[in-house]
C-alpha cells in the first residue's frame, strides 16, 4: 500500500500495473477514510489503487511519481484546499483525471470543481454502489475519449455525449422513475451481449410493459442501441445494447459487431 510517504503500490502502475488497469491515486487526510475508499476502489475492475496521500503536498509528488490515471481527490486537506491542487497538477504537466469526493456541499466548491474539469463530484458519506457506478461511468467515458477516431461532426457529438450524465440522472417522462430506470440501466450496462425486453423484465423483476418502455427510452436519449432479431415467425424481437459497454464503444459505428 502507498502510504502518506508516497510509495509505489506493488500491484500498482508505479510497479508496472496490468495491462488495461485504470490506475487510482486517493487522496484524504483520513487514513481509515482512504482504507475505505481504497478497498471500494479495488473491488471495480479495472481499477487498480497505486498509491494513497494524505495531504496536497503529497498527492502532487504521488502524482509525478506514480503517475496515476485517476485521482479521487477530497477537498478538505489540512495544508490546501483540495480544488487548489488541480492548477498545479496541470502546470506541472500532469493529464491524470480528477473525481472529487468530499463533504463540501457549497455550490463554489461545486461551481470550482466543474471549472477545473473534475469528471465526478462525489458527497460523503457514500455506499460502495455510489462510488462502483461513477467509476464504471469515468472507465467508459475514457474509452470512448481514448479510442475514438473523429473523421465528421457526428464522431465529435459521439464524444461529447459520453461525458453527459447518464440516461436514468437525466429528467424522465411523465410516469418514469428514477428507481426503475437506474435498476434497468444497470441491468442493460453489466449484460453480456444485448437484451430483450422480456429478458430485463426477468432480470429486474418489472414488468415486461415497463421494461420495453425504458430500454425504448434509453435507445432515444442516446443510451442503448437497438438490433432487430428475425425468428422464424411473427415480428422482429428487439434487442437492446447499452451504449457504454466495453465491447465495440471506442469503434467507429462500421467497425462494431
Amino acid at each position: 500500500m502507498t502510504g502518506t510517504s508516497g510509495t509505489p503500490d506493488a500491484t500498482g502502475t508505479g510497479a508496472g500495473a496490468a495491462r488495461g488497469a485504470i490506475g487510482v491515486l486517493v487522496v484524504d487526510d483520513d487514513f481509515m477514510v482512504a482504507r475505505v475508499h481504497r478497498a471500494f476502489v479495488e473491488r471495480v475492475e479495472p481499477f487498480r489503487v497505486v498509491g494513497v496521500a494524505g495531504t496536497g503536498e503529497e498527492a502532487l509528488g504521488a502524482v509525478g511519481e506514480l503517475r496515476p490515471d485517476l485521482v479521487l481527490l477530497d477537498l478538505y486537506l489540512p495544508d490546501v484546499f483540495g480544488l487548489d491542487v488541480i492548477p498545479r497538477l496541470r502546470a506541472a504537466g500532469h493529464d491524470c483525471d480528477v473525481m472529487v469526493i468530499s463533504a463540501a456541499r457549497e455550490a463554489d466548491a461545486v461551481r470550482g470543481a466543474v471549472r477545473h474539469g473534475v469528471v465526478d463530484y462525489l458527497l460523503k458519506p457514500f455506499e460502495f454502489e455510489d462510488l462502483r457506478v461513477r467509476l464504471e461511468r469515468y472507465a467508459v467515458q475514457r474509452g470512448r475519449l481514448l479510442g475514438t477516431v473523429v473523421r465528421s461532426q457526428a464522431d465529435v457529438d459521439r464524444v461529447l455525449a459520453g461525458v453527459a450524465p447518464t440516461a436514468a440522472a437525466q429528467v424522465l417522462p411523465k410516469g418514469m422513475s428514477v428507481e426503475t430506470a437506474e435498476l434497468v440501466e444497470r441491468t442493460l450496462r453489466e449484460a453480456d451481449g444485448t437484451l430483450s425486453a422480456s429478458e430485463c423484465a426477468a432480470l429486474t423483476g418489472v414488468s415486461r410493459v415497463s421494461a420495453r418502455r425504458y430500454l425504448e427510452y434509453f435507445h432515444t436519449v442516446g443510451a442503448a442501441d437497438v438490433s432487430l432479431r428475425y425468428g422464424v415467425a411473427g415480428r422482429p424481437e428487439r434487442r437492446y445494447r447499452f451504449r457504454g459497454a466495453v465491447t465495440g464503444l471506442a469503434l467507429p459505428p462500421a467497425a462494431r459487431p
